[in-house]
């Protein structure tokens, strides 16, 4: 798998990127790919629909986001994507020796957990043939809380199966982790949920304070 440069380009909010920094984020791209490559882990859980939430492997998914998108699904795919240590390894690397590669590097991890997670998404839909997927929803995305990542980490045995733990400000480590439901319905599902308006951080967001947005919609 290789970085979407253009990704990671907008994440470092610089879509018209001269030849010189074009240059630079490629080669940190190749370093990256060289060092890690996304890995993943998801499970397929029955979904229980009730007035708690939306039940899925022990998970109670609470929430108007979560009722909506599974409002048609039976299924649904619990998956956790990350690049691991490597990236945290390289990244200290950077750190020392350069802060601006440094920020290339972290936009292109960002990039690069993405291209992970299209991945497992497609290796999810080979699964089912004829079945149809709603959007990736996240904790922490709408009103789906981030306070479920333990438990979400928990079901998928993350820490023993990738290595990944959550802090107790909710952070997961390797940092360039991403989690994520995907529903999976005998019915055709639509676009839902994408865009800044349905997102917990759209007020902070420093991408959205500078007229731009990541790409969700």
């Amino acid at each position: 798998m290789q970085v979407n440069l253009s990704e990671a380009l907008r994440y470092l909010g610089a879509e018209q990127a001269d030849a010189e920094l074009m240059a630079s984020v490629g080669r940190v791209a190749s370093e990256l790919e060289q060092v890690a490559q996304p890995k993943w882990r998801y499970r397929i859980a029955e979904v229980e629909h009730t007035e708690a939430g939306q039940l899925a492997a022990g998970l109670c998914l609470t929430g108007e986001m979560a009722k909506t998108m599974l409002a048609e699904c039976d299924r649904a795919a619990l998956l956790i994507c990350t690049l691991g240590a490597p990236f945290e390894t390289l990244l200290r690397r950077k750190q020392a020796r350069s802060m601006a590669e440094a920020a290339i590097l972290d936009a292109c991890g960002s990039a690069f957990v993405e291209v992970g997670c299209d991945a497992a998404e497609q290796e999810i839909a080979a699964r089912f043939p004829g079945m149809y997927f709603t959007d990736r929803f996240s904790p922490g995305y709408g009103d789906l809380p981030l306070s479920i990542q333990p438990e979400f980490c928990a079901a998928l045995d993350a820490q023993r199966q990738l290595g990944i733990t959550v802090t107790e400000s909710l952070l997961m480590v390797p940092t360039k982790t991403v989690t994520a439901v995907i529903g999976i319905s005998d019915r055709p599902q639509m676009a839902r949920i994408r865009g800044c308006e349905f997102c917990r951080r759209r007020e902070t967001c420093t991408l959205r304070k500078g007229g731009r947005t990541c790409g969700a919609s």
